[in-house]
């Protein structure tokens, strides 16, 4: 085959692979459209969340840290769901992905079932918010038809993820090493949203968190946003967790008091019985 022959059959295959990929969209996006018939409206409730809307708007990838009950997950759900629906981009699925790490002296253990039963009880953060989003029905659908698609960390290595949002959630929980498989995940037309809170890391060796290192890493780089949530924003969860966080935090800072071990006096009589006998042996 001539070089002219197959320059000619190239460009037939990159023009068949782009009408069938239009083709395969405008399906996916009908089918969208029926389980999310309405905009999803997403008003801040404060100047962060404000940060965090323009940045997944304006950048190919947000990293997002705050605090408990700042709203970020809600947040970067509703406008991931807005972006799904909308027949003007090319975007065709959401992407959940988060670290398996469990809270501290809560191990799981072995899980019985197969990979999705698996990783389910992790994602049920994200399925909650989204709950308030969209109906509940729409959701399983959704899922049943992998447009929206848990996607195990462990997994991800050698994939690329074209035409789609993805969520990350928990990165403090998440190792350098495997935020950087992560993020070089994107492929063409992706969004990607890394979320997090700095102060609740529950990896056993807290040095090996990326959340911190990834928001100074990338504070200043062209189509990447970096968002750290103030102490001051408004908590949109409930009113108490900042009384709740205020007193945990007045806890942990306190010096912690001394404790004298007690010993036991019967114990104290039978070494001295040991040391005497060994004395009258020796």
């Amino acid at each position: 085959m001539s070089g002219r022959d197959r320059n000619k059959e190239e460009k037939d295959f990159q023009e068949l692979t782009s009408v069938n990929s239009g083709v395969q969209i405008t399906r996916i996006k009908d089918e969208i459209s029926k389980l999310i018939s309405n905009d999803i409206k997403i008003i801040a409730k404060n100047e962060s969340q404000k940060k965090l809307i323009n940045s997944i708007k304006n950048n190919e990838i947000t990293i997002c840290t705050g605090r408990a009950g700042t709203g970020k997950t809600f947040v970067a759900l509703a406008y991931a769901l807005n972006l799904l629906r909308k027949s003007s981009n090319r975007y065709k699925k959401i992407y959940l992905v988060k670290s398996v790490t469990t809270l501290k002296g809560e191990e799981l253990g072995f899980l019985k079932g197969d990979l999705k039963e698996k990783i389910d009880p992790f994602m049920w953060s994200f399925y909650i918010n989204m709950e308030k989003l969209i109906l509940e029905s729409s959701m399983k659908t959704l899922l049943e038809k992998e447009i929206l698609r848990p996607f195990p960390l462990a997994y991800m290595r050698g994939v690329t993820l074209d035409d789609c949002i993805i969520i990350a959630d928990e990165m403090q929980n998440v190792s350098i090493d495997n935020s950087l498989t992560l993020m070089t995940r994107i492929g063409s037309n992706t969004k990607l949203i890394l979320l997090g809170d700095i102060n609740q890391i529950d990896m056993k060796n807290k040095h090996e968190s990326s959340l911190e290192v990834i928001l100074d890493m990338f504070s200043d780089t062209q189509d990447i946003g970096t968002i750290m949530m103030s102490k001051e924003d408004k908590n949109v969860r409930n009113p108490l967790i900042d009384i709740i966080e205020a007193k945990y935090l007045e806890y942990q800072q306190k010096p912690k008091k001394k404790t004298v071990s007690m010993v036991n006096p019967k114990t104290l009589l039978l070494e001295k019985l040991d040391f005497e006998a060994n004395k009258v042996t020796g």
